[in-house]
Parts: structure tokens; C-alpha cells; sequence
């Protein structure tokens, strides 16, 4: 039988917590229904002096160093008006070795059409900005939703995009200046990707909006997927990160058990001959399907479906490994004292079956000897331990053994050693 996942941590739900304050209230409050304002979400902590605290996932000199290194497209790009421009009046050609390259950024034509009114778009800095890397796992691990994050930087009194809905839930994290925000209800409720363009005027709101607020550095503003909104920089340039959140949805699942069905060999028949000149005929025959799906769906194993939507969530977050060439090389001197910790944001689920325990560790499995279960729990239990702890459970060659494993996998850490006489 599968075990309970070990997929949180001590702070699992920190990142969403700093989003909103009370994580509990915002789920039964606010989430997929209503949008929430909070002022100073980005505070760290209650004794932090300075209220704007987002700095740290993203700052202002941090957009200006990515630009000075020539980042390539997409990983940026431009828009004013609502509208992308044009690559190559932003890029430049160069070469990576002997591969000639034309995407690079041109940073002197990047700021010229700034300082025109183009907005800068930092795009999927989950991947490759390392602080909003552990912030988005920290909301995957609570949410267990998908997380993606973009930067916005807007220059002053500019307006991006008119009224519009997205079809993903969002968390507006304001880093630096001010910007305009309204939001009305719902032009679709759970709107599907493919309705993300609407007909016209039906965009248009009705009536005073939910929220018709300036957001300062450190403010966060939560708009659920399907609300309109619309924003426009004040007097200063703004900076601020739009966190996505691609939530999976009934629909989904639903389709996977009923794509269960053409397994049986009655949902494969192809349509009578001549079904489409007597569509009475065809609906009798449809309504036997039907009673005939009811059936199948009856016995499916929803305990199976279940496991296999989340499986595949976790199989997605693959482990986080900065730090990790050190690691390795300095795996050798890893012994019954060496302290190790699990890595932050790492996804570890334990399945025992049979005599076989498995590890999945986001991108990969990891089999051995359901017997290591308890060695590798204690790992797992607490902020640090050693290999020494688990000295009741295995030998010492084995436990050494186990832990480099784990930490070559990238679930655990080393610590570093204190300096003599610390």
C-alpha cells in the first residue's frame, strides 16, 4: 500500500502565507471567488523596519544586472500598447562559440524603447532566477497547482494591457514604484485556455469594481482566474511580478476516467450505417451508450485516478540543485557526523509495495529495500541529522551508504562543518 506523501516541510506553507496572512482564511475566503488586497504582504517578518519586502525575490538592480548580460529571447521581451514589438528592433547578433546567435539583448535599444513606453518582460524567472525558484516551490508545495512568474517593468504613467481576464489565478507582487489596479467580477466563470479572447464588449465592465487600488512596493493583490482587471503605472516607473498559478481543474480528471472507456471494445464501434439520416435512430442508440458508459463508470477505480493525477503532479517538481556540483565532490568526506538536512522545496513521496520501498523525487524514482523505510523517514523527520542517528537501524557501512545516495539524488544536503572551537 502507498504511504502518505512527505511532500511538506516546516515552512510549506510560508510563501503563500506571506502572499496573504491567514493561508486557511484566504482558501475558504477568497480562493477561485474573490480577489484579496493586502498591504505589506511582503514584510518577512513582523520586526522587519523597511514595509517593502519583495526586493528580496526580485529587485530593480536585479532587472538592471540581468539586462547588462545580454539574456537571449524569450526570456525577455517588450510591449506597448498591449502589444509585443517586434524582436528585432530590441535584439542583437553575437555568437556562443563557434554557433552564430540572433536573439540577444540590446540593451541600449532595450532602454531607448523603455524610456518610449515599452514595458519590459522578464518571462518564466521560475526557472532561472533562483529566489522566486524556492518561492514558487514553496506556494507548489501548498497549492499543489502549478507555479510560473513574470516581471513587469512599466514605465511611468503607462498603461499595459486594457481591461482583460486571465485564465489562471495570479498574485500580484508590487516590488518597486506604484501601480493602478481595478478588478471586476467574473466575465467567465473558470474560463478554459480557449477563451481567453472574448467576443467584443464583452470585456467591457459593469458597474463600480471590486477593487480600485494603488499598489505600493511590498503590497500584494490576489485576482482569481476569470475577473477582469486592468492596470496602469502612477507617476513612477513600476516593477512587479505576476505570479501564475495553471490550476488543474475537474474537467481534467473527469476526462481521464472517461477516457478510461475506450478501453472497451463497445466505445471503439464506429456509428451505424446511414446514422446521419435519422437522427431519432441515433438517439436511441446514443442513450445505450450512454446507460452502457453509466455502468463502466460505476466500477472504475477512482482511488486509482486519484493517485495518478497526483502522482503526476509530484513527478513534475523536479528537485531544486544550486549548490549541488559542492556536493558531490564532497561526497567522500561525508561520514556518521556529517549533518544533513532535506533541500528546501525538495519533493520526496514514499510508496512501500511489497518489499519495495520507492522514493518519487519529482523527475525520477528511486527503488531499494522497503527495509529502509524508517532509516529513510528519520532522514526526512527533522531539520538535520546524521548517519550516526540511524546507527540503530542500520550498519555502518549501510547508513554512509544510504545518505550519499540521498544526497547524490538531491533530497538531502550536507551542512557545513563548524569551525574549531565554534
Amino acid at each position: 500500500m502507498p504511504t502518505a506523501p512527505t511532500a511538506s516541510s516546516s515552512n510549506r506553507g510560508g510563501a503563500v502565507e506571506r502572499c496573504v496572512g491567514d493561508a486557511a482564511a484566504f482558501v475558504r475566503d477568497h480562493w477561485a471567488t474573490a480577489p484579496l488586497l493586502r498591504r505589506g504582504a511582503g514584510r518577512r517578518s513582523a520586526s522587519q523596519a523597511r514595509p517593502d519586502g519583495f526586493d528580496d525575490l526580485l529587485s530593480l538592480a536585479g532587472v538592471d544586472r540581468f539586462l547588462s548580460t545580454s539574456p537571449r529571447t524569450p526570456a525577455f521581451r517588450l510591449v506597448k500598447d498591449g502589444q509585443p514589438l517586434p524582436p528585432a528592433s530590441y535584439t542583437k547578433s553575437g555568437r556562443i562559440g563557434s554557433h552564430p546567435i540572433g536573439d540577444l539583448a540590446d540593451a541600449g535599444k532595450v532602454y531607448d524603447h523603455f524610456h518610449a513606453g515599452a514595458t519590459i518582460v522578464l518571462q518564466g524567472l521560475h526557472r532561472w532566477w533562483p529566489p522566486l525558484t524556492a518561492f514558487c516551490r514553496e506556494l507548489e508545495l501548498f497549492l499543489t497547482h502549478p507555479v510560473q512568474v513574470n516581471a513587469y517593468l512599466t514605465p511611468p504613467a503607462s498603461r499595459g494591457l486594457g481591461v482583460h481576464h486571465d485564465t489562471h489565478d495570479v498574485f500580484v507582487l508590487q516590488v518597486h514604484g506604484r501601480k493602478l489596479w481595478q478588478v471586476w467580477d467574473a466575465a467567465v466563470p473558470f474560463p478554459l485556455p480557449h477563451q481567453r479572447k472574448l467576443p467584443p464588449g464583452a470585456e467591457a465592465p459593469a458597474g463600480p469594481p471590486l477593487v480600485d487600488a494603488e499598489l505600493a512596493p511590498g503590497d500584494c493583490l490576489y485576482v482569481p482566474r476569470g475577473f477582469r482587471h486592468a492596470a496602469r503605472t502612477a507617476e513612477t516607473a513600476s516593477l512587479h511580478l505576476t505570479v501564475g498559478i495553471s490550476t488543474r481543474n475537474w474537467n481534467e480528471v473527469l476526462r481521464e476516467v472517461v477516457e478510461l472507456a475506450t478501453e472497451e471494445a463497445w466505445f471503439r464501434e464506429g456509428l451505424p450505417v446511414g446514422f446521419a439520416d435519422d437522427p431519432a435512430a441515433l438517439a436511441a442508440s446514443l442513450a445505450e451508450r450512454v446507460a452502457e458508459l453509466r455502468r463502466f463508470l460505476d466500477k472504475v477505480d477512482l482511488d486509482r485516478v486519484a493517485e495518478g493525477a497526483a502522482r503526476r503532479f509530484w513527478a513534475g517538481r523536479a528537485p531544486l540543485l544550486g549548490g549541488q556540483l559542492q556536493q558531490l565532490l564532497a561526497l567522500d568526506e561525508l561520514d556518521d557526523a556529517t549533518v544533513v538536512r532535506r533541500r528546501p522545496g525538495a519533493v520526496c513521496r514514499l510508496e512501500v509495495r511489497g518489499d519495495r520501498l520507492t522514493l518519487l523525487l519529482g523527475d525520477r524514482e528511486l527503488a531499494m529495500p522497503a527495509r529502509l523505510e524508517p532509516a529513510v523517514r528519520t532522514l526526512l523527520a527533522t531539520d538535520g541529522a546524521t548517519a550516526g542517528d540511524l546507527a540503530g537501524l542500520l550498519d555502518a557501512p549501510s547508513r554512509l551508504v544510504l545518505v550519499r545516495r540521498l544526497v547524490r539524488e538531491g533530497l538531502l544536503e550536507g551542512m557545513p562543518k563548524p569551525a574549531d572551537g565554534a
